[in-house]
């Protein structure tokens, strides 16, 4: 989208495959690391959740924040350490609390219990926390309305389909998850009210707050079952909420010779997997401009407000969805122009989105 060019994700893929060959210990590739300068420098730490740093989403996403960060300031030094499992989050935590790092920024909202209970047990240490607010003074919360760009790309889905459904499935039914699964389902819903339509959204029930999920944000194969099944019963659009897991929606969809299409979210998929052909749009969280920005202000000595934190918006960029690429020239312009609308309407309040998973103050 015009709009939002400067806000685009760029090179995640490149971002993220660097830091694996030399993160065996979870320190980044760094020719001056800081270790004999008598640690002067202003040090940021990341803790992955289960996904891990390349799961082309959210971990990638505020990864490439603190590479941001550090390019913008070369007395920044920054590193993490993955998580295996939700018991490596404390342990974790813990390990760069007694390094001593300025800055400790946990990813997702499956750590949002352990960086609560961490950052009370050291209310003297900095901690950051992307999509949750644990509401603790030292942790600066990270969240974003990821349902106002699913309104529109719910919509974009409505618009497009042929067989008159859609779907959309979680990885696990938390916030960070049903949020945009909530925006989805309200925007084919309003395609519907305005074209006086009946395409069906599959796979979430926004009022029961029920439907499709992997219980993974990792095996590409359980994502793939799950979108065989919504597919099955007709979708030929999908969205994945599942970090890795939706990959393997996205590559059954690139060898479907066009039976389906997908909807990536997160990290613009033409930029961060191999299935761009199959991905109409994403809807972008900007975790890397949060990120990059919270660091440069920590490492400045600017004091984090944790109230009222950071809430990603169409109206500030926060979230957005992506060009169409491959898609660029199935979308009609008319449709195009109307998912324009709807961002300008969201963002001057016109259309009201609502998700009980939008972020709290």
């Amino acid at each position: 989208m015009r709009s939002v060019r400067g806000m685009r994700i760029a090179s995640i893929v490149a971002a993220g495959g660097l830091v694996l060959s030399a993160a065996a210990c979870g320190e980044a590739p760094d020719e001056n690391n800081g270790a004999g300068d008598g640690g002067k420098k202003f040090s940021a730490c990341m803790v992955t959740d289960v996904g891990g740093i390349d799961d082309k989403s959210f971990n990638t996403s505020a990864w490439k924040g603190l590479q941001e960060a550090k390019a913008a300031n070369d007395n920044i030094d920054i590193k993490y350490v993955a998580s295996k499992a939700e018991a490596d989050y404390e342990p974790n935590l813990t390990q760069f609390v007694n390094q001593k790092c300025d800055f400790i920024l946990a990813v997702g909202g499956l750590m949002e219990n352990a960086t609560k209970k961490i950052a009370q047990a050291n209310p003297n240490q900095q901690f950051g926390i992307v999509d949750a607010n644990p509401g603790v003074d030292n942790i600066y919360p990270m969240q974003f309305d990821t349902a106002q760009a699913a309104f529109q790309a719910g919509y974009l889905a409505a618009g497009m389909s042929k067989t008159g459904k859609v779907g959309t499935y979680g990885g696990l039914p938390i916030p960070p998850v049903t949020i945009f699964m909530d925006g989805f389902v309200d925007g084919v819903a309003y395609y519907n009210q305005a074209k006086g339509k009946n395409v069906q959204a599959l796979g979430w029930n926004k009022e029961t707050q029920k439907g499709s999920f992997t219980n993974d944000f990792a095996k590409q194969d359980e994502g793939k079952k799950v979108s065989d099944t919504l597919v099955a019963q007709g979708a030929d659009i999908v969205m994945p909420v599942a970090g890795g897991s939706g990959l393997g929606t996205t590559a059954a969809a690139k060898a479907s010779g066009g039976k389906f299409s997908t909807i990536w979210v997160d990290v613009d998929g033409c930029e961060s997997t191999p299935d761009c052909s199959a991905i109409m749009t994403t809807v972008v969280k900007n975790i890397p401009d949060a990120v990059k920005e919270a660091v440069l202000k920590a490492a400045g000595g600017e004091k984090l407000q944790a109230k009222p934190g950071f809430v990603g918006t169409l109206a500030n960029n926060g979230v957005s969805i992506a060009p169409y690429h491959d898609f660029d020239g199935k979308v009609p312009a008319e449709l195009k122009a109307e998912v324009d609308k709807i961002k300008a309407d969201i963002a001057a309040g016109t259309i009201t989105v609502t998700s009980k998973a939008q972020p709290t103050k």
